[in-house]
Protein backbone atom coordinates (compact mmCIF):
# COMPACT_ATOMS: atom_id res chain seq x y z
CA UNK A 1 0.00 0.00 0.00
CA UNK A 2 1.12 3.19 -1.44
CA UNK A 3 0.33 6.34 0.71
CA UNK A 4 1.25 10.01 -0.12
CA UNK A 5 2.37 12.56 1.82
CA UNK A 6 4.13 16.04 1.39
CA UNK A 7 6.35 15.49 4.81
CA UNK A 8 7.56 12.58 6.78
CA UNK A 9 9.18 13.49 9.44
CA UNK A 10 10.94 9.78 11.29
CA UNK A 11 10.63 10.15 15.22
CA UNK A 12 8.29 11.76 17.72
CA UNK A 13 10.85 12.95 19.99
CA UNK A 14 12.21 16.90 21.14
CA UNK A 15 13.42 16.99 17.31
CA UNK A 16 10.40 15.75 15.56
CA UNK A 17 7.74 17.49 17.66
CA UNK A 18 9.38 20.54 17.79
CA UNK A 19 9.69 20.49 13.84
CA UNK A 20 5.81 19.96 13.09
CA UNK A 21 4.93 22.48 15.79
CA UNK A 22 6.51 25.04 13.90
CA UNK A 23 5.58 24.07 10.56
CA UNK A 24 2.11 23.72 11.44
CA UNK A 25 1.87 27.12 13.28
CA UNK A 26 3.15 28.08 9.47
CA UNK A 27 0.33 26.48 7.91
CA UNK A 28 2.19 23.46 6.77
CA UNK A 29 0.92 20.35 7.64
CA UNK A 30 3.47 16.90 8.13
CA UNK A 31 2.97 13.10 9.28
CA UNK A 32 5.41 12.39 12.17
CA UNK A 33 6.54 8.27 12.36
CA UNK A 34 7.50 7.13 16.15
CA UNK A 35 8.19 3.36 16.37
CA UNK A 36 6.92 2.92 20.02
CA UNK A 37 3.65 2.94 20.64
CA UNK A 38 3.31 6.33 22.74
CA UNK A 39 5.55 9.14 23.21
CA UNK A 40 9.16 8.08 24.23
CA UNK A 41 10.12 9.91 27.69
CA UNK A 42 13.34 8.03 28.50
CA UNK A 43 15.48 10.27 30.47
CA UNK A 44 13.05 11.96 32.88
CA UNK A 45 14.44 15.81 32.59
CA UNK A 46 16.43 17.87 30.56
CA UNK A 47 18.39 20.78 32.06
CA UNK A 48 16.45 23.77 29.73
CA UNK A 49 18.88 27.02 28.76
CA UNK A 50 18.40 30.20 27.37
CA UNK A 51 18.82 29.19 24.11
CA UNK A 52 16.08 25.95 24.94
CA UNK A 53 13.54 29.35 26.22
CA UNK A 54 14.04 31.03 22.69
CA UNK A 55 13.21 28.16 20.66
CA UNK A 56 10.04 27.08 23.18
CA UNK A 57 8.72 30.44 23.34
CA UNK A 58 9.00 30.92 19.33
CA UNK A 59 7.16 27.97 19.23
CA UNK A 60 4.69 29.56 21.67
CA UNK A 61 4.79 26.57 24.50
CA UNK A 62 7.42 28.35 26.94
CA UNK A 63 5.09 30.27 29.24
CA UNK A 64 3.03 27.35 29.72
CA UNK A 65 6.06 25.31 30.62
CA UNK A 66 7.61 28.22 33.07
CA UNK A 67 4.74 28.05 34.98
CA UNK A 68 5.29 24.20 35.75
CA UNK A 69 9.14 24.39 36.35
CA UNK A 70 11.21 25.91 38.68
CA UNK A 71 13.86 28.45 37.76
CA UNK A 72 17.20 27.78 38.82
CA UNK A 73 19.65 30.79 40.10
CA UNK A 74 22.65 28.80 41.19
CA UNK A 75 25.08 26.18 40.10
CA UNK A 76 27.63 25.04 43.14
CA UNK A 77 30.18 22.39 42.40
CA UNK A 78 32.16 20.58 45.37
CA UNK A 79 35.01 18.55 45.39
CA UNK A 80 34.10 14.59 46.91
CA UNK A 81 38.00 14.25 46.92
CA UNK A 82 39.11 17.95 49.24
CA UNK A 83 35.36 18.53 49.94
CA UNK A 84 36.33 22.25 48.76
CA UNK A 85 33.12 23.94 47.00
CA UNK A 86 35.60 24.50 43.57
CA UNK A 87 33.25 26.36 41.69
CA UNK A 88 30.25 28.98 42.50
CA UNK A 89 28.24 30.48 39.12
CA UNK A 90 25.16 32.23 39.59
CA UNK A 91 22.87 31.72 36.85
CA UNK A 92 21.27 35.86 36.81
CA UNK A 93 23.47 36.84 34.35
CA UNK A 94 22.19 39.15 31.20
CA UNK A 95 23.79 37.40 27.80
CA UNK A 96 24.34 39.03 23.94
CA UNK A 97 20.61 37.56 23.86
CA UNK A 98 19.10 38.78 27.22
CA UNK A 99 18.88 37.83 30.22
CA UNK A 100 20.11 34.24 31.37
CA UNK A 101 17.23 31.59 32.05
CA UNK A 102 17.68 28.26 33.45
CA UNK A 103 15.24 25.34 34.56
CA UNK A 104 14.90 21.61 34.46
CA UNK A 105 11.93 20.29 32.90
CA UNK A 106 10.17 16.99 32.92
CA UNK A 107 10.78 15.07 29.71
CA UNK A 108 7.15 14.03 30.01
CA UNK A 109 5.82 17.51 30.29
CA UNK A 110 7.74 18.71 27.47
CA UNK A 111 6.47 16.30 24.87
CA UNK A 112 3.36 16.41 26.08
CA UNK A 113 3.14 20.43 25.41
CA UNK A 114 4.75 19.91 22.10
CA UNK A 115 2.15 17.19 21.19
CA UNK A 116 -0.46 18.83 22.38
CA UNK A 117 -0.48 21.73 19.72
CA UNK A 118 -0.52 19.40 17.01
CA UNK A 119 -3.81 18.23 14.86
CA UNK A 120 -5.08 15.19 15.00
CA UNK A 121 -3.42 12.15 13.50
CA UNK A 122 -0.41 14.10 13.20
CA UNK A 123 1.83 11.09 14.87
CA UNK A 124 1.47 7.91 13.68
CA UNK A 125 2.48 5.24 16.43
CA UNK A 126 4.06 1.91 15.73
CA UNK A 127 5.41 3.18 12.49
CA UNK A 128 9.01 1.45 12.05
CA UNK A 129 10.99 2.83 9.14
CA UNK A 130 13.27 -0.56 7.64
CA UNK A 131 14.42 1.18 4.26
CA UNK A 132 14.93 4.29 2.48
CA UNK A 133 14.11 4.85 -1.65
CA UNK A 134 14.31 7.20 -4.18
CA UNK A 135 11.56 7.35 -6.63
CA UNK A 136 12.19 10.88 -8.80
CA UNK A 137 11.53 14.23 -6.68
CA UNK A 138 10.28 11.59 -4.41
CA UNK A 139 11.43 9.35 -1.43
CA UNK A 140 9.98 6.00 -0.19
CA UNK A 141 9.65 5.16 3.36
CA UNK A 142 9.12 1.90 3.90
CA UNK A 143 7.49 0.86 7.21
CA UNK A 144 7.78 -2.98 8.86
CA UNK A 145 3.70 -3.04 8.47
CA UNK A 146 4.38 -3.33 4.72
CA UNK A 147 3.15 0.58 4.18
CA UNK A 148 5.01 2.56 1.65
CA UNK A 149 5.18 6.61 2.06
CA UNK A 150 5.94 8.66 -0.83
CA UNK A 151 6.78 11.70 0.42
CA UNK A 152 8.50 15.12 -0.77
CA UNK A 153 10.54 15.49 2.19
CA UNK A 154 12.07 13.45 4.71
CA UNK A 155 13.26 14.56 7.73
CA UNK A 156 15.18 12.31 10.38
CA UNK A 157 14.75 12.63 13.73
CA UNK A 158 15.22 9.13 14.55
CA UNK A 159 17.76 9.33 17.19
CA UNK A 160 21.43 8.18 17.48
CA UNK A 161 20.56 5.22 16.13
CA UNK A 162 19.00 7.27 12.67
CA UNK A 163 18.38 5.40 9.68
CA UNK A 164 18.07 8.46 8.04
CA UNK A 165 21.41 9.76 9.10
CA UNK A 166 22.84 6.41 8.02
CA UNK A 167 21.19 6.85 4.60
CA UNK A 168 23.00 9.78 4.30
CA UNK A 169 26.28 8.39 4.79
CA UNK A 170 26.76 9.53 8.75
CA UNK A 171 28.60 6.18 11.04
CA UNK A 172 26.96 5.47 13.72
CA UNK A 173 28.00 7.60 16.90
CA UNK A 174 31.40 7.35 18.78
CA UNK A 175 31.21 5.45 22.50
CA UNK A 176 32.56 7.67 24.35
CA UNK A 177 34.06 5.05 27.39
CA UNK A 178 31.25 6.60 29.76
CA UNK A 179 27.74 6.29 30.72
CA UNK A 180 24.92 8.16 32.20
CA UNK A 181 22.91 6.60 35.20
CA UNK A 182 19.57 8.61 35.51
CA UNK A 183 17.12 9.06 38.15
CA UNK A 184 13.67 10.54 39.00
CA UNK A 185 11.51 11.38 42.39
CA UNK A 186 8.50 12.31 42.88
CA UNK A 187 7.50 13.78 46.79
CA UNK A 188 3.89 13.22 47.71
CA UNK A 189 4.37 16.66 50.34
CA UNK A 190 7.37 19.79 48.99
CA UNK A 191 10.96 18.78 48.98
CA UNK A 192 11.81 21.81 50.64
CA UNK A 193 15.06 22.04 48.50
CA UNK A 194 16.62 25.21 47.05
CA UNK A 195 16.24 26.08 43.39
CA UNK A 196 19.87 25.05 43.10
CA UNK A 197 21.94 22.95 40.72
CA UNK A 198 24.42 20.69 42.67
CA UNK A 199 26.88 18.95 41.76
CA UNK A 200 29.91 16.86 43.21
CA UNK A 201 33.01 15.57 41.32
CA UNK A 202 34.79 12.93 42.55
CA UNK A 203 37.34 9.90 41.13
CA UNK A 204 36.48 10.00 37.43
CA UNK A 205 32.43 10.45 38.12
CA UNK A 206 30.16 13.08 38.60
CA UNK A 207 26.84 13.66 40.07
CA UNK A 208 24.33 16.41 39.43
CA UNK A 209 20.62 16.74 41.48
CA UNK A 210 18.06 19.49 40.88
CA UNK A 211 14.58 20.00 41.30
CA UNK A 212 12.20 20.77 38.71
CA UNK A 213 9.24 21.97 40.56
CA UNK A 214 8.15 21.66 44.44
CA UNK A 215 7.74 17.78 44.77
CA UNK A 216 9.83 16.62 41.64
CA UNK A 217 13.11 15.80 41.53
CA UNK A 218 15.83 15.08 39.04
CA UNK A 219 19.62 13.59 39.32
CA UNK A 220 22.07 12.06 37.42
CA UNK A 221 25.45 9.96 37.89
CA UNK A 222 28.37 10.31 34.95
CA UNK A 223 30.60 7.71 35.32
CA UNK A 224 33.92 6.54 33.39
CA UNK A 225 32.64 2.70 32.13
CA UNK A 226 29.78 1.59 30.83
CA UNK A 227 28.88 -2.14 32.57
CA UNK A 228 27.06 -4.33 30.74
CA UNK A 229 25.10 -6.01 33.53
CA UNK A 230 24.42 -3.07 35.48
CA UNK A 231 23.15 -0.86 32.97
CA UNK A 232 20.04 -3.54 32.97
CA UNK A 233 19.71 -3.74 36.25
CA UNK A 234 18.03 -0.99 38.35
CA UNK A 235 19.37 -2.43 41.71
CA UNK A 236 22.80 -2.32 40.81
CA UNK A 237 22.47 0.91 39.14
CA UNK A 238 21.14 2.25 42.74
CA UNK A 239 23.75 0.62 44.80
CA UNK A 240 26.30 1.76 42.04
CA UNK A 241 25.64 5.77 42.64
CA UNK A 242 24.66 5.00 46.55
CA UNK A 243 28.73 3.94 46.79
CA UNK A 244 30.08 7.00 44.46
CA UNK A 245 28.24 8.64 46.69
CA UNK A 246 29.00 7.45 49.92
CA UNK A 247 31.19 10.12 51.48
CA UNK A 248 30.95 12.89 54.29
CA UNK A 249 30.79 15.67 51.55
CA UNK A 250 27.69 14.50 50.05
CA UNK A 251 24.57 15.64 52.27
CA UNK A 252 22.72 12.92 53.73
CA UNK A 253 19.50 14.32 52.10
CA UNK A 254 20.72 13.93 48.97
CA UNK A 255 21.71 10.38 49.03
CA UNK A 256 18.20 10.06 50.49
CA UNK A 257 16.57 11.36 47.08
CA UNK A 258 18.17 8.30 45.06
CA UNK A 259 17.95 6.02 47.74
CA UNK A 260 13.95 6.55 47.94
CA UNK A 261 14.40 6.62 44.00
CA UNK A 262 11.99 4.07 42.67
CA UNK A 263 13.70 1.22 40.49
CA UNK A 264 11.47 1.90 37.62
CA UNK A 265 12.43 5.24 37.66
CA UNK A 266 16.39 4.54 37.21
CA UNK A 267 18.12 4.15 33.90
CA UNK A 268 21.63 3.96 32.58
CA UNK A 269 22.52 4.96 29.04
CA UNK A 270 25.99 4.55 27.66
CA UNK A 271 27.45 8.15 26.16
CA UNK A 272 28.06 8.35 22.66
CA UNK A 273 28.89 11.05 20.33
CA UNK A 274 29.94 12.64 16.87
CA UNK A 275 32.88 13.43 15.77
CA UNK A 276 32.78 17.18 14.73
CA UNK A 277 34.65 16.33 11.37
CA UNK A 278 31.77 14.41 10.25
CA UNK A 279 29.89 17.56 10.36
CA UNK A 280 32.37 19.66 8.80
CA UNK A 281 32.06 17.36 5.60
CA UNK A 282 29.30 15.35 5.82
CA UNK A 283 25.54 15.58 4.47
CA UNK A 284 23.52 17.44 7.21
CA UNK A 285 21.02 17.22 4.04
CA UNK A 286 21.00 15.66 0.36
CA UNK A 287 18.24 15.92 -2.04
CA UNK A 288 14.90 16.36 0.33
CA UNK A 289 16.03 14.55 3.41
CA UNK A 290 17.75 16.26 5.76
CA UNK A 291 18.80 15.32 9.72
CA UNK A 292 18.17 16.62 13.11
CA UNK A 293 18.26 16.58 16.97
CA UNK A 294 20.60 13.40 18.44
CA UNK A 295 20.59 12.14 14.23
CA UNK A 296 22.28 15.27 13.61
CA UNK A 297 24.27 16.02 16.74
CA UNK A 298 24.51 13.14 19.22
CA UNK A 299 26.75 14.66 21.83
CA UNK A 300 27.61 14.51 25.91
CA UNK A 301 25.64 16.24 28.38
CA UNK A 302 28.77 17.55 30.00
CA UNK A 303 27.32 21.64 29.63
CA UNK A 304 23.47 20.16 28.98
CA UNK A 305 23.11 21.34 25.44
CA UNK A 306 21.78 18.11 23.72
CA UNK A 307 18.16 18.99 24.14
CA UNK A 308 18.23 22.69 23.90
CA UNK A 309 19.85 22.26 20.63
CA UNK A 310 17.76 19.88 19.35
CA UNK A 311 14.82 22.79 20.21
CA UNK A 312 16.77 25.07 17.91
CA UNK A 313 16.90 22.53 15.25
CA UNK A 314 13.39 22.20 15.02
CA UNK A 315 12.60 25.93 15.25
CA UNK A 316 15.25 26.90 12.25
CA UNK A 317 14.20 23.52 10.33
CA UNK A 318 10.70 24.62 10.35
CA UNK A 319 11.58 28.10 9.35
CA UNK A 320 13.45 26.96 5.93
CA UNK A 321 11.07 24.57 5.15
CA UNK A 322 8.23 26.86 5.31
CA UNK A 323 10.34 29.45 3.44
CA UNK A 324 10.65 26.85 0.66
CA UNK A 325 7.23 25.51 0.67
CA UNK A 326 5.16 28.57 0.84
CA UNK A 327 7.34 30.47 -2.02
CA UNK A 328 5.19 30.94 -4.98
CA UNK A 329 5.35 29.60 -8.54
CA UNK A 330 7.45 30.95 -10.75
CA UNK A 331 5.63 32.38 -14.27
CA UNK A 332 7.43 30.17 -16.47
CA UNK A 333 6.58 26.91 -14.56
CA UNK A 334 3.61 25.26 -17.03
CA UNK A 335 3.32 21.17 -17.07
CA UNK A 336 3.17 19.05 -13.58
CA UNK A 337 6.91 17.97 -14.52
CA UNK A 338 8.06 21.17 -14.62
CA UNK A 339 6.21 22.54 -11.25
CA UNK A 340 7.58 19.28 -9.64
CA UNK A 341 10.97 20.03 -10.63
CA UNK A 342 10.73 23.68 -8.99
CA UNK A 343 9.57 22.50 -5.44
CA UNK A 344 12.22 19.91 -5.66
CA UNK A 345 15.05 22.13 -6.06
CA UNK A 346 13.02 24.87 -3.31
CA UNK A 347 12.97 21.99 -1.33
CA UNK A 348 16.22 21.39 -1.56
CA UNK A 349 17.70 24.75 -1.52
CA UNK A 350 15.55 25.38 1.84
CA UNK A 351 16.98 22.83 3.72
CA UNK A 352 20.38 23.85 2.59
CA UNK A 353 19.97 26.78 4.31
CA UNK A 354 18.80 24.97 7.20
CA UNK A 355 22.43 22.71 7.40
CA UNK A 356 24.39 25.90 6.82
CA UNK A 357 22.93 27.50 9.73
CA UNK A 358 23.07 24.32 12.35
CA UNK A 359 26.56 22.84 11.32
CA UNK A 360 29.26 25.41 12.77
CA UNK A 361 26.47 25.70 15.90
CA UNK A 362 26.68 21.66 16.15
CA UNK A 363 30.38 21.51 15.93
CA UNK A 364 30.71 23.85 18.81
CA UNK A 365 28.47 21.69 20.83
CA UNK A 366 29.80 18.63 20.40
CA UNK A 367 33.59 20.18 20.93
CA UNK A 368 32.45 22.22 24.08
CA UNK A 369 30.57 18.92 25.76
CA UNK A 370 33.96 16.67 24.75
CA UNK A 371 36.12 18.58 26.14
CA UNK A 372 34.53 19.78 29.42
CA UNK A 373 33.30 16.37 29.81
CA UNK A 374 37.09 14.99 29.59
CA UNK A 375 38.58 17.73 31.98
CA UNK A 376 35.71 17.19 34.67
CA UNK A 377 36.08 13.73 34.77
CA UNK A 378 39.64 12.79 33.78
CA UNK A 379 41.01 10.65 36.56
CA UNK A 380 44.84 11.65 35.65
CA UNK A 381 46.58 13.97 38.18
CA UNK A 382 46.83 16.47 35.35
CA UNK A 383 43.31 17.14 34.51
CA UNK A 384 41.97 16.33 38.47
CA UNK A 385 44.73 19.03 39.24
CA UNK A 386 42.94 21.41 36.75
CA UNK A 387 39.59 21.15 37.11
CA UNK A 388 40.16 21.97 41.04
CA UNK A 389 42.67 24.32 40.93
CA UNK A 390 42.80 26.09 37.64
CA UNK A 391 39.21 26.01 35.35
CA UNK A 392 36.68 25.52 37.73
CA UNK A 393 35.29 28.80 36.87
CA UNK A 394 35.98 28.60 33.81
CA UNK A 395 34.42 25.14 33.19
CA UNK A 396 31.06 25.90 35.33
CA UNK A 397 31.13 29.14 32.83
CA UNK A 398 31.48 27.51 29.31
CA UNK A 399 27.69 26.10 29.84
CA UNK A 400 26.22 29.54 30.20
CA UNK A 401 28.35 30.97 27.43
CA UNK A 402 27.31 28.47 25.24
CA UNK A 403 23.37 28.59 26.18
CA UNK A 404 24.13 32.40 24.96
CA UNK A 405 22.19 31.69 21.77
CA UNK A 406 18.85 32.78 19.56
CA UNK A 407 17.27 30.66 16.45
CA UNK A 408 15.61 33.03 15.71
CA UNK A 409 11.67 33.25 15.46
CA UNK A 410 9.40 31.09 13.23
CA UNK A 411 8.39 34.20 10.78
CA UNK A 412 9.88 33.51 7.34
CA UNK A 413 10.27 36.90 4.87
Amino acid sequence: MEEVQDIVIVGAGIAGLTASLGLHKLGIRCLVLESSGSLRITGFAIGTWTNAWKALDAVGIGDSLRQQHKQIYWNLSTSTISGVQIAAMSFVAKGKYGDHEFRCVNRKLLLEALAKGLPSGTIRFSSKVVSIEISGFYKLVHLADGTILKTKVLIGCDGVNSVVAKWLGFKAPTFTGRAAIRGCVNFKSNHGFEPKFFQFFGKAFRFGFLPYDDNGVYWFLLTSSEDKEREDNPIKMKQFVLSKLGNEYVPDEIKAVVENTELDSIISSPLRYRHPWELLWGNINKDNVCVAGDALHPMTPDIGQGGCATLEDGVVLARCLAGALLKEQSEETKGKGDREREEYKRIEMGLKKYAKERRWRSIELISTAYFVGFVQQGNGQVTSFLRENILPAFLAGLPLKRADFDCGKLSIS
